[in-house]
């Protein structure tokens, strides 16, 4: 799996929302307590959307960042004539 693949699973509701899921099941079937419960996939779900967040906002940087490249290259072959 590559690097992008890899980053697009991450950043998929589906995968954190079946990752709760079967943590849920695990804790349930070994009896934990419902309030551990909670309180475990509240962190996992915390913690997925601020991956999501972090890699959502670096791949808006890296996209401005290039455009402002591509504007730049255009405005020198501009001045170039």
């Amino acid at each position: 799996m590559d690097k992008e693949t890899f980053l697009r699973k991450l950043t998929s509701r589906k995968f954190w929302v079946a990752l709760v899921a079967f943590v849920s099941a695990l804790l349930t079937a070994f009896h934990v307590s419902e309030g551990s419960i909670a309180q475990v996939t509240s962190i996992i779900m915390a913690f997925g959307s601020l991956l999501i967040y972090m890699l959502a906002e670096s791949a808006t940087d890296v996209a401005s960042l290039n455009n402002k490249k591509s504007e730049e290259a255009v405005d020198d072959d501009t001045t170039d004539n």
